[in-house]
């Protein structure tokens, strides 16, 4: 389901097929790209609600690529089992939450309000 629906997201909002927020080469990172390794990070430790804390404090809704890369996180997150979502106090419905937050805070809602 979130897979979809990333990917729904990604051709209406951005034109492509799916998300791809790839890391370039390390001394090429962008601020986009540590913050995307902060919070990766922070989910890989079970701390995935600072992890979303931080996202939504320190992302600049002007760019679209720190979009792309919020998705790529709320992707990353479904890649979690339920025992490790459940035992960080977090779950899927959170993602599907979060994912929603983000097309908000960057004034997109309106155009996938209907896939939620």
């Amino acid at each position: 389901m979130i897979k979809d629906l990333t990917k729904s997201i990604s051709y209406i909002i951005l034109g492509k097929s799916e998300i791809e927020y790839d890391l370039p080469k390390e001394n090429e990172y962008s601020r986009s790209d540590y913050l995307y390794i902060k919070i990766v990070e922070l989910a890989n430790c079970g701390k995935i609600n600072e992890a979303e804390d931080m996202l939504f404090r320190e992302i600049d809704t002007s760019n679209m690529r720190e979009f792309e890369m919020a998705i790529a996180f709320y992707l990353y997150l479904n890649d979690f089992d339920d025992n490790y979502l459940e035992e960080n106090n977090y779950c899927r419905d959170e993602i599907s939450e979060g994912i929603k937050s983000i097309c908000k805070e960057f004034g997109v809602s309106s155009m996938v309000d209907f896939l939620f």
